[in-house]
């Protein structure tokens, strides 16, 4: 009798993790689904088509002024009202670290949701954060409450939590490797045989539902490159100089969240931060979204030295306004964007000294290295830009060390100065 009853209590284990991939997979399709749909409809472009090849950054170079303007301020109304009335009127948000190591305290199903379309509909309207956390958001809520449906022990439901997060990652950039790697070191903070095998799982069926309306494409086309021997040498000089960069960026972020004060100065500020970003985008239509523009520009070696610098200073200054509005939404995608261009200025100083290198190279592997101590998480970092870019396989030891200096003088950093 002991020995079929643990045989249910696998198989109800192993559905649960099943049904915490698909429901995953399916809440990342519909939320990129509405932010093409959104996208489209506010710039004005690929209207018969929500997946095409277009890209947000063609929609918005090509959308007139007025239409621009519009969209972007459009956005910032919806984010300083919709963040203020949810603060005042929603229940408590409970993020997804809180409802991983407390997962008797589940996240609120409307407050949560809620959150999740104001980040969608603003970073489709323009806002310069990152769409990531609304479809990890959605899979965590899933495999809480799927796995609390299934009644799993405390134990069993953080995992389920943190597995159903990843694999919202997974199915919304097409990236099962890293959303498993995400789940494992960001948010369980340890590696065994069932964590491994359900981070695994769900993020893979994640991943392959989500390319039955979305495709298979990667998010990033790049094309690697023949790397000088003084490449290496630069990775290892440039991974601290990242990792200061990056513990600044993980600072002044962070305070300008800690500034927001939910009254009605919040609607008042993020309208003025929207302004702001609406006005320099007739000038610089890389600025509004999350980042992939500026990404795949200096990856494929479209930027000079100089555009870069001016794109660097003016993203870092719209990424701090609208969160010191109020504006909600990831840094993954975002600081991919700072470290590559960072990277690109950085590569013009080097260059001077040892000629040689693809300038998208350096940007490229910068990038990596600066979202590793940006977001903390190393090993998801590279597997993410792998997966972002299937870049060579001569790659892995620059940007592992790159990496590693980078992620290292952030922690020593961190550990030393208090924000």
């Amino acid at each position: 009798m002991k020995v079929q009853t643990g045989r249910v209590s696998y198989l109800i284990k192993f559905l649960a993790v099943i049904a915490t991939g698909f429901a995953a997979g399916l809440a990342g399709m519909a939320l990129a689904l509405l932010l093409h749909a959104i996208q489209h409809f506010a710039f004005g472009y690929s209207t018969a088509h929500l997946i095409d090849a277009e890209s947000f950054l063609q929609g918005v170079s090509d959308s007139t002024p007025l239409r621009r303007i519009g969209a972007i301020i459009t956005g910032g109304i919806v984010a300083g009202f919709g963040w203020w009335l949810l603060g005042r009127y929603g229940r408590p948000r409970i993020s997804i670290k809180s409802a991983v190591s407390t997962p008797s305290s589940p996240m609120p199903a409307v407050t949560t949701t809620v959150h999740v379309l104001l980040q969608i509909i603003t970073v489709a309207l323009g806002s310069p954060l990152g769409r990531e956390v609304a479809p990890r958001e959605m899979g965590a809520l899933a495999g809480g409450a799927i796995a609390r449906r299934a009644g799993l022990n405390d134990d069993e439901i953080r995992i389920l939590i943190a597995c159903g997060a990843g694999a919202g990652l997974a199915a919304v950039y097409n990236v099962p490797l890293a959303g498993a790697l995400f789940s494992l070191e960001a948010l369980l903070l340890s590696f065994s045989w069932e964590k491994v095998f359900a981070a695994i799982v769900t993020s893979a069926i994640a991943a392959w539902t989500a390319t039955l309306a979305l495709g298979n494409e990667s998010q990033y086309h790049f094309v690697s490159a023949e790397l000088p021997h003084s490449f290496l040498l630069w990775a290892c000089v440039a991974g601290p100089v990242l990792g200061l960069a990056a513990w600044g960026f993980r600072k002044s972020t962070g305070k300008a969240r800690a500034s927001v004060r939910a009254n009605w100065q919040m609607p008042v500020i993020c309208f003025l931060a929207f302004v702001i970003l609406a006005v320099l985008s007739l000038y610089y239509p890389q600025l509004p979204g999350n980042g992939k523009g500026p990404v795949q520009m200096a990856i494929s070696d479209e930027l000079g030295y100089p555009h870069a610098a001016v794109l660097l200073g003016l993203k870092l200054l719209v990424i701090l306004a609208v969160l010191r509005g109020g504006a909600e939404g990831g840094l993954l995608t975002p600081g991919l964007a700072v470290g590559g261009l960072l990277s690109l200025v950085l590569c013009a100083g080097w260059q001077l000294m040892c000629p040689g290198g693809d300038a998208l190279s350096f940007a490229l592997v910068g990038g990596a290295a600066f979202l590793a101590a940006s977001m903390q998480m190393p090993l998801t970092a590279i597997v993410l830009v792998l997966e972002f870019t299937h870049m060579e396989h001569s790659y892995f030891v620059p940007v592992m060390f790159c990496a590693a200096g980078s992620f290292i003088t952030c922690r020593i950093l961190e550990k030393n100065y208090a924000y």
